[in-house]
């Protein structure tokens, strides 16, 4: 899916950049989308005049949709609670994430509100955490609006300046290289996360 990422942003624009940075920000089925290297390559378009995609509009949208993500996930752990831990694992719930996202939660304290904005899996299911432990709610939001800028609009922007300073004509050659660097960056948290927590427990 991330190869297509820039036909589809260059397709359907706007609207599928932030309907994906909501879902994957606030629906339990969000941990499957792309968010990291989507925002990094909607900047990159961005950059393209071409396209027709303005940088401001673009990282401001990303801003808020991620915000009002969180929101609703901080709702539904707040509303349904200890009940998301006993469903049965399916293909689109897993407990062991939202498991994973409590144990980073509890580790990392208020702030891990702020990094799980860059942790593929953990950023989904953090805001439900949050409200599964009853946070009061202007904590949240003061951390959830940090979260969502620098996340939102910090890769999108990242993602607009380097296409400026690629030369168009090996935009194709740069594009996938540097997906896949994104994505292995945002990834390397969450399993260093994991590993440490693995070792934790065998002592």
């Amino acid at each position: 899916m991330h190869f297509d990422l820039p036909t589809l942003i260059k397709t359907f624009g706007y609207p599928l950049v932030w309907g994906i940075v909501f879902a994957e920000s606030g629906l339990l089925v969000g941990f499957l989308l792309p968010g990291d290297s989507l925002l990094f390559v909607a900047g990159f378009l961005c950059s393209l005049p071409q396209t027709g995609l303005d940088i401001s509009v673009m990282a401001f949208g990303c801003f808020v949709f991620a915000v009002l993500g969180d929101s609703v996930g901080y709702y539904t752990g707040k509303r349904f609670g200890r009940k998301l831990f006993d469903k049965e694992d399916s293909k689109f719930f897993n407990k062991k994430h939202l498991i994973a996202a409590e144990d980073f939660f509890e580790s990392q304290g208020k702030t891990a509100l702020i990094l799980a904005r860059f942790m593929p899996f953990v950023r989904t299911f953090a805001p439900i955490v949050a409200g599964i432990a009853a946070m009061q709610y202007r904590t949240f939001m003061t951390y959830n609006v940090v979260g969502g800028f620098g996340w939102g609009i910090g890769l999108t922007v990242l993602g607009y300046f380097l296409g400026k300073i690629i030369p168009a004509e090996q935009l194709d050659r740069y594009l996938i290289p540097i997906v896949l660097l994104v994505m292995f960056i945002s990834l390397a948290p969450s399993v260093i996360h994991m590993l440490k927590a693995r070792q934790r427990n065998k002592n």
